[in-house]
């Protein structure tokens, strides 16, 4: 997640406040998966002095510095603008980048199946490479042959069922080393999935997929 891209969507949905002021930000859900605590303290910054969260966290977050918290209300700052997220004001931008790492590739031949029950069976000999990330992580299963990763600036289809912990991208002819970075969400203006295509394919909501996302991934905070 980026603190400068959380706190710049802020200031477009500060901007963009025409009700009365704000004061009442979107925290639950460890703020959908984005980090109660960094995202409270950016809110913060902001001028916005009460944040809703669940209850169980308001504890850690009060021992944390992060004061004025309440557990009702409806939230007069615009979460999805917040998190950028579809559907948000013009400006802003995801805040969430989900990232995995090539672990091997391989040649598939034609007629050969990957993964579990082999749904997907190569139509001509191609390459497919081993990319760390699965439903464990918080990447749908029903994604695999309806999403695709950048690896290199360039696009490759998720194959085959996703499994536990990894899914199976086919590379074609594709020169990419073990290490390499598989980018599965990302901000579509750099040529990165977003999650509007996730959305698409799943039927699931912006919300429920990156809150799932964030709770179940290694976070970590870029500036």
């Amino acid at each position: 997640m980026s603190r400068s891209t959380v706190a710049a969507n802020i200031a477009v949905a500060i901007a963009g406040h025409t009700g009365p002021a704000p004061l009442l930000g979107e925290a639950r859900a460890d703020a959908w998966g984005h980090g109660a605590t960094e995202t409270i303290a950016a809110l913060h910054a902001a001028g916005v002095r009460e944040v809703r969260v669940d209850a169980s966290a308001i504890a850690a977050l009060t021992d944390a510095g992060c004061t004025g918290l309440t557990v009702s209300g409806e939230p007069n700052v615009d979460p999805v603008t917040v998190f950028g997220l579809p559907g948000g004001a013009s400006g802003s931008r995801p805040a969430l980048r989900l990232g995995g790492r090539v672990l091997s590739t391989k040649p598939l031949l034609r007629g050969e199946g990957v993964s579990y029950g082999y749904l997907h069976r190569a139509v001509a000999d191609t390459r497919i490479a081993l990319v760390t990330g699965g439903y464990a992580q918080g990447i749908s299963r029903s994604l695999g042959g309806r999403a695709s990763v950048v690896i290199g600036g360039v696009r490759h289809r998720i194959v085959g069922r996703v499994a536990m912990d990894v899914c199976v991208v086919d590379i074609g002819a594709a020169d990419i080393p073990r290490g390499a970075e598989a980018v599965f969400l990302g901000d579509p203006e750099a040529g990165e999935p977003g999650i509007a295509e996730w959305v698409t394919a799943t039927g699931l909501s912006a919300p429920e997929l990156v809150t799932v996302v964030g709770q179940r991934s290694v976070r970590g905070w870029a500036p």
